[in-house]
């Protein structure tokens, strides 16, 4: 029986019309695509850059500070403390803010509310504390302003604006001060170094800093070993079957859950059912240690899954344990992925706002926290209140907060590019 042969097909004549069309319209094509592409990256830098800008016009003030030039008589009598008293709790208790209000009546005169901040007195009572030597003397010192008034000398408030914030007469003080040369614009030391307050230009953000660094502390403390073991026993040690299935399944739910469900569970086991103290970097590190430990936990699996075969085997080859190559040859070449996705896992737990506002980490805390048990608030929750101010000076403070916040995550990024370059192993 003899088999149809198949048609021979024709070759294909690329000088042709058709074929031209074709291949032009296949260019074409491409160079859509290219263009859409590079669209796409111009629009995304073009949002960037706006971002960026309008955070930095309005926060590049606020590490800024107007202070105003007093002339202090430290009289014993207007302190209500002994005459050539030594002693630092004796000068630690007196009248400062008495002391305070003569000493602008004297300098500025009658007229000058809403000129001095409420909280100057607090760089009386450090100068006099440390230089106990200036009791029944006169010297020059220089205070925080109101906020009206550094918005003044930075310009933000418009003065020809009908609606404006500042009064007429805080304006007139202004420029009668800033002609005498007693008003001054520098670094806000206070603002670097000091925690919340109610007062614009008395507000720091060390406090909130200090919080996150210690609630980051907490968090990396416990999902790091915890993270990676569990990796190396799902990935190198665990048999496959229906329960492992459900923990591995378990686990990339986990990673996908909101963060206010773990806000919810920390504030149940770890407030409600332990009876650990509220607002504390302790309780908000273990619970973003919950949030922050499904993202290890894969990312580890990865690293380690990624890592040859064959340098299993030649480990095993030449008589070590299985312990021994996982630890001594497996972990040490899975290192550089499993530290790049727990630093972006501590980078997520650093922007996070939701689970801390469940464990109570939102409240006004005016001092700088010392140990992990102590109250404190975080970078995030610090922005969400100084937001909600109504006060304008709050404005800038939220600002540079905001850029305090992202020069943390670029350098957390940027030490993950590090260590994934200086320990990347190719094969």
């Amino acid at each position: 029986m003899s088999s149809a042969t198949a048609p021979l097909r024709a070759p294909t004549d690329w000088n042709s019309a058709a074929m031209q069309a074709r291949i032009r319209n296949r260019y074409r094509s491409e160079r859509l695509f290219r263009l859409a592409g590079l669209a796409a990256l111009a629009l995304a830098g073009l949002f960037l850059a706006f971002l960026l800008v309008s955070i930095g016009s309005k926060g590049l003030t606020g590490f800024q500070r107007t202070d105003v030039k007093l002339t202090v008589a430290f009289d014993p009598a207007v302190l209500g403390v002994p005459a050539g008293t030594r002693q630092p709790a004796v000068l630690q208790s007196a009248n400062y803010q008495q002391l305070l209000d003569a000493a602008v009546a004297a300098s500025i005169g009658p007229d000058a509310d809403g000129i001095v901040s409420e909280g100057a007195w607090l760089k009386l009572r450090d100068a006099l504390t440390e230089n106990p030597a200036l009791l029944g003397m006169r010297a020059d010192l220089w205070v925080p302003a109101t906020s009206d008034v550094d918005l003044l000398a930075k310009g933000i408030v418009d003065r020809e604006a009908e609606m404006r914030s500042v009064s007429d007469r805080v304006i007139r003080e202004y420029d009668r001060l800033q002609a005498a040369g007693v008003l001054r614009t520098g670094l806000n030391t206070t603002f670097l170094s000091m925690a919340d307050s109610t007062d614009p230009e008395l507000a720091g953000i060390w406090g909130a800093a200090k919080g996150s660094l210690l609630t980051l502390f907490v968090t990396l403390l416990i999902s790091f070993p915890v993270g990676v073991l569990a990796a190396i026993y799902l990935e190198e040690y665990a048999t496959r079957n229906r329960f492992t299935d459900i923990i591995e399944v378990s686990i990339n739910n986990l990673a996908a859950v909101p963060s206010i469900i773990f806000g919810l569970l920390g504030l149940a086991v770890f407030l409600n059912f332990f009876g650990m103290s509220r607002s504390a970097p302790l309780v908000g590190g273990l619970t973003l240690a919950l949030m922050t430990l499904p993202v290890i936990v894969i990312s580890g699996r990865i690293a380690i899954k990624s890592v040859p075969p064959s340098i299993r085997d030649a480990a095993l080859g030449v008589g070590a344990s299985p312990v021994q190559v996982v630890f001594h040859h497996v972990l040490p070449l899975a290192l550089p992925g499993i530290l790049t996705g727990t630093i972006i896992g501590m980078a997520r737990a650093l922007g996070e706002t939701a689970p801390l506002l469940m464990i109570g980490m939102r409240a006004f805390v005016a001092d700088v926290p010392s140990g992990l048990a102590n109250p404190a608030t975080v970078l995030p929750v610090q922005i969400f209140l100084w937001s909600d101010d109504v006060q304008r000076g709050f404005v800038e403070k939220t600002s540079a907060a905001i850029i305090v916040l992202l020069v943390f995550l670029m350098l957390m990024n940027g030490i993950a590019i590090y260590l994934r370059n200086k320990f990347e192993r190719r094969w």
